[in-house]
């Protein structure tokens, strides 16, 4: 069973703002002043793969195979739902809000951005986005930039770059093929 944020956690967070000006700017070029990331991976082929991937892509569990906890405002990926994601230990857990800003659904492209809402450790976007490319591959493609928020954020400097790192190269591998 997935757990839901009450309405009035989900007003509440939506109401904290996102903390970046440059929203939706993972669908084209990246802003300067951040630390940006681009990376894919292919996990598998055809039409059968494709829905597969969108499918858990849009039911945050690209998220959770990676390990990170969510507490959605809705159990499906949509623009304007907000979500805290949470990594590490329940009651010592970081909390990192977010808001979806964008969706794609495309016939052959399928994902969302979502960007960090105040409250964050970071400031910025990411996006994940599914594509059945015309070799009949599919790929996973995150794109994000980002910048410290928090003062733990900026005293952690490359600790933080390298957590980033790692729950990128998780996010890349959760949708790999299971038989």
């Amino acid at each position: 069973m997935v757990s839901l944020l009450s309405p009035e956690q989900a007003t509440r967070l939506a109401a904290s703002g996102l903390s970046y000006a440059e929203v939706g700017q993972t669908r084209g070029e990246l802003p300067a002043g951040y630390q940006l990331v681009r990376r894919e991976a292919v996990f598998g082929t055809g039409s059968a793969c494709f829905h597969r991937a969108v499918d858990e892509l849009l039911s945050w569990q690209l998220q959770r195979r990676a390990g990170v906890r969510v507490v959605p405002s809705a159990p499906r990926v949509a623009d304007g739902v907000v979500a805290n994601l949470l990594l590490g230990v329940r009651s010592l857990a970081l909390k990192a809000p977010v808001k979806v800003v964008y969706v794609i659904d495309e016939p052959r492209r399928r994902g969302f951005g979502y960007g960090t809402l105040a409250g964050h450790p970071e400031s910025g976007e990411e996006s994940f986005i599914v594509e059945h490319r015309p070799d009949d591959t599919v790929a996973i493609v995150i794109t994000a930039f980002s910048r410290p928020a928090s003062l733990l954020a900026r005293v952690g400097g490359p600790l933080a770059s390298a957590v980033q790192r790692a729950v990128t190269s998780r996010y890349l591998r959760a949708l790999s093929p299971r038989e």
